[in-house]
């Protein structure tokens, strides 16, 4: 193993350690910048930081664009949107990545702006193994569970959206993320948007102070958790809960329909708030309007500056995007992600050709 193999493997494990993330940032790109054998001496390498939820997605990405380019290399930190968004700012890495819209501070301050990557769902996900039917839950429902007033799964307010169910008289066991993460803003958005309660006790946020639960750090972790935890429920990046088979809800979506992710649904999320422009990068999906749309659906935003001064990397960069809103939306795809829409596509592609 080279030492710049070594030094992010080490690095992935601690999620940073004792170090600032900022110096496991900078020290990866001095190994990358210095370190080279003397037959790649202009070998560029990218870092990028932000949000486990992608964390498969870069990690396919990597492998599958260094076969096409040896010249570029690829490090991505899963450390979580809001430092992903921490970083970049700060003039640290080439890119962050996250599920949180940028505030109009953070782009002026950072001079940053959010293109989508893909379109993800945040499913919400279940531990009741006697249950073998769909499990049907409302927005209002999941905030109930999360603000901690409904406490057990034979609750009044889930027996009547699930009548056909016998569900047992069994604690809810909630899990929740820490702050800083993207599938909480993902979530909490929805929830605001379905409860008014919990709009104002929470609120739309990356780092919300839930009143009940315990954390889970990682998506990785969720899963984990709710998976290994009888009673639980939590919620998790749609791929997640399909690859380790855990059940997840039905929910109720703005047109009354209940509606479990899928590649159709979460597409039809998207069209619904984007179509006919297709030019509002950084729109909220979440609860659309459409009988087909999953209600939980957002895109994942990769943060990026608006110029960069370092010629060479601002080179590997613009040619790594390229590549990913062309032939990398097929491997999104292959890893459970959805790729976005032609018609977004065309006009995200035309705005990576304006980057500096």
């Amino acid at each position: 193993m080279t030492a710049r193999a070594s030094f992010s493997k080490s690095i992935m494990a601690r999620g940073g350690g004792g170090l600032s993330l900022g110096v496991c940032l900078l020290s990866i790109l001095n190994l990358g910048l210095h370190s080279t054998p003397a037959n790649a001496q202009n070998t560029v390498v990218l870092v990028g930081s932000g949000s486990t939820v992608p964390a498969p997605l870069y990690n396919r990405w990597t492998q599958e664009y260094g076969k096409l380019n040896h010249n570029t290399q690829m490090r991505y930190l899963p450390v979580g949107t809001g430092e992903g968004i921490k970083q970049i700012s700060h003039g640290t890495g080439d890119f962050g990545n996250g599920e949180a819209r940028l505030t109009d501070q953070e782009r002026k301050e950072g001079s940053l702006i959010e293109l989508p990557i893909v379109l993800i769902a945040i499913v919400p996900i279940y531990n009741l193994p006697e249950i073998h039917q769909e499990l049907r839950l409302s927005g209002e429902v999941l905030a109930g569970i999360f603000l901690g007033e409904l406490r057990t799964w034979n609750a009044p307010q889930i027996v009547k959206l699930n009548p056909e169910i016998a569900l047992p008289n069994l604690p809810i066991q909630v899990i929740n993320r820490p702050a800083g993460r993207g599938s909480n803003y993902v979530f909490t958005d929805f929830l605001s948007k379905a409860s008014p309660k919990f709009r104002a006790q929470v609120g739309t946020t990356s780092s919300p102070n839930w009143p009940v639960g315990a954390r889970a750090e990682r998506s990785s972790d969720m899963a984990d958790k709710v998976q290994n935890l009888t009673g639980a429920i939590g919620f998790v990046e749609y791929q997640y809960a399909v690859k380790r088979n855990i059940p997840q809800a039905a929910v109720l979506n703005a047109a009354g329909k209940f509606v479990k992710a899928s590649t159709t649904s979460v597409v039809a999320a998207c069209d619904a708030a984007e179509a006919p422009q297709w030019n509002s990068f950084s729109a909220s999906l979440s609860n659309a309007s459409g009988s087909d749309s999953f209600p939980i659906t957002s895109f994942s935003w990769i943060y990026l500056r608006t110029k960069y001064t370092d010629s060479a990397r601002a080179t590997a960069l613009r040619n790594f995007l390229d590549w990913i809103y062309t032939d990398g939306q097929q491997f999104a795809v292959e890893e459970g992600y959805t790729a976005l829409p032609p018609p977004l596509l065309a006009a995200v592609r035309k705005r990576v050709e304006s980057l500096q």
